[in-house]
């Protein structure tokens, strides 16, 4: 009973786009009655965008700041350290 429910959404969405992707329904966009609102539409939507620039510029900087970091870093050696039975801890350096 789920399946065939399912089924018959899917198939009703289907139909539904098809039918609204016909030549029918289908209607030309025309700029030059958008006037005013249209052009505020347009900025708005420009002004959103570019503010999304400002956290990716800090997320790619900081990703090659670490990539570098993480290339050119020097390793540095690690003491050692050797327990004698019956002895404390000591530091050996190579």
């Amino acid at each position: 009973m789920e399946k065939t429910m399912k089924g018959l959404k899917v198939g009703l969405a289907v139909g539904l786009m098809t039918l609204m992707a016909s030549p029918a329904f289908a209607r030309s966009i025309s700029m030059k009655e958008g006037g005013t609102i249209l052009w505020i539409f347009i900025i708005i939507g420009a002004i959103i965008v570019l503010l999304q620039l400002i956290p990716a510029a800090i997320l790619f900087f900081s990703f090659i700041g670490t990539a570098t970091t993480m290339a050119f870093k020097k390793e540095k050696k690690v003491e050692e350290e050797v327990v004698l039975p019956g002895a404390e801890p000591v530091a050996v350096k190579e």
